[in-house]
């Protein structure tokens, strides 16, 4: 599956970030797909994009999301297709319309 995201590839100002196609991979055993509706833009966004906290790259930004449930890996059973889900301190990457993370329980 694809989706978009706001990816960087350099250290910068707010030029630096791109709007791309991403692969986003099917749900694995304990993971969800989420199709983001909103995700948050806070200060430690902007210090990883200026370089201040060092990524590797290329990388997203964004730790946090909120959306609704669009797929179920093996052994999930907390949720169910549909759901409307927020999640924080996933891995970077949050500022995309659909991300696949591990819930923890």
């Amino acid at each position: 599956m694809k989706a978009n995201a706001i990816r960087i590839h350099e250290t910068g100002g707010p030029e630096v970030m791109r709007w791309e196609e991403v692969e986003v991979p099917p749900a694995g055993p304990g993971e969800v797909t989420i199709k983001n509706h909103a995700c948050g833009l806070n200060f430690i966004d902007t210090y990883q994009r200026s370089g201040l906290y060092p990524l590797t790259m290329p990388s997203g930004l964004g730790l946090e999301g909120a959306g609704v449930i669009e797929a179920i890996g093996p052994g999930v059973t907390e949720f169910k297709l549909g759901d409307r889900v927020a999640y924080c301190s996933a891995p970077n990457g949050a500022m995309r319309l659909t991300a696949t993370i591990r819930p923890s329980g």
